[in-house]
């Protein structure tokens, strides 16, 4: 539960190291804190994956590299802000803290089922995930009953070793099903309802900005990143509780300091990584090296989360550190639009449970839990808990 150690190792050494990826692509590789975030920041810094140089990870076809393209996390400005600026209302602060009540209903009724159920369970499946599923899909205004489409396609886009064909056809499925949503809820008779889709639509009448199929790919977009990112942060985060009883006891006795220890634990799992995949649009300087127009570029943010110059120490989980500037969500126009919910999702789960729950324990030793080191979204396969 800790980024390789050759992070550290390149940190001390260069501030570029050149690597190739799985895709057989050549970049250079950013680990230092203060260079991750100030190229993250950089308008030069293209995300759009149809540059002949962008630096794929995995083997993607020219059909997936499109329809990823025209995704929220993929465009450029001014593609990038007619959409931000669609969605950003949904996200905001103030926003997340209207949906605290609800979300705080949904976690209850989750443990409470887990808790009538048998044990040990599995938290990643009696938990974790139907939580983060159920609120993204209240949000946006997706069937809950339908998660399993996207929970089963979302896997297969995650996983390092899927193959092209394999992450085309989820890819595709996932893609009909949501554009299907979208065109019912366009046809719909009077407002088109009280959830992301409803407003973005509304908004669009207004605007004429999106077509149907930009509006089904920006809910991809959310749908994808919503769930399963948050989820693992929960399972991830468990552990990290479980095995830090005097950080757990500091959380136990003052739930006000859930902002702070969300925001650590943040800091320590940082679950994506690679996390920034870019194109140089024109040079741009690191440290003492420069970065050529043209060239590949991929941002540690798991390294930068640990970068001792910043967080000293920053094996050790404490609640007393200020983790404010991590960089878990990204930094600039690409951070994580839905942030402010992340965050009272994992504020309501981590104190509701260990309340309702004080007993809470791993059922398996953490020597034999099964991490997703095969997936591009780092966590727990399986957690198995008692009480």
């Amino acid at each position: 539960m800790r980024p390789p150690d050759q992070y550290a190792e390149l940190r001390a050494g260069a501030p570029l190291a050149e690597i190739t990826l799985p895709s057989g692509r050549t970049a250079w590789l950013i680990t230092r804190y203060e260079h991750v975030r100030r190229f993250l920041a950089d308008r030069n810094a293209s995300t759009n994956r149809l540059h002949p140089n962008f630096p794929f990870y995995l083997p993607l076809s020219r059909k997936l590299r499109e329809d990823v393209n025209a995704s929220l996390m993929s465009l450029d400005p001014p593609e990038h802000t007619v959409l931000t600026r669609m969605v950003i209302p949904e996200f905001t602060h103030k926003r997340a803290q209207q949906l605290r009540p609800r979300v705080q209903k949904i976690v209850d009724e989750h443990i409470t089922m887990m808790l009538d159920g048998d044990r040990p369970t599995d938290l990643v499946e009696t938990l974790c995930r139907p939580i983060t599923s159920q609120v993204i899909c209240e949000v946006i205004g997706v069937p809950y009953h339908d998660r399993d489409l996207f929970h089963s396609t979302s896997k297969v886009m995650a996983d390092r070793n899927s193959s092209s064909d394999d992450r085309d056809k989820a890819d595709a499925m996932l893609r009909e099903y949501l554009s299907d949503l979208v065109a019912a809820k366009l046809n719909e008779d009077g407002e088109p309802g009280d959830h992301l889709i409803g407003r973005v639509i509304a908004r669009n009448r207004e605007k004429g900005v999106l077509g149907p199929d930009d509006i089904s790919a920006l809910c991809l977009s959310l749908l994808t990143a919503g769930h399963e990112t948050t989820a693992n942060v929960i399972s991830l985060g468990t552990v990290l509780l479980l095995e830090n009883p005097e950080q757990l006891a500091a959380l136990r006795a003052d739930p006000a300091r859930a902002p702070g220890a969300v925001e650590e634990i943040l800091r320590h799992t940082s679950i994506t990584d690679p996390s920034g995949l870019r194109v140089a649009l024109a040079d741009i300087e690191v440290g003492d090296m420069m970065i050529k127009k043209g060239d590949g570029v991929v941002v540690s943010t798991a390294a930068a989360n640990w970068d001792e110059s910043v967080f000293p120490h920053p094996e050790k989980l404490d609640f007393d550190r200020d983790a404010r500037q991590q960089l878990a969500f990204g930094h600039g126009i690409h951070r994580c639009v839905a942030q402010n919910l992340a965050r009272v999702e994992l504020e309501v789960v981590f104190t509701t449970l260990f309340a309702r729950v004080p007993g809470l324990r791993l059922a398996a030793p953490v020597e034999e839990l099964s991490f997703k080191d095969g997936s591009l979204l780092y966590g727990i396969h399986n957690l198995p808990v008692t009480w």
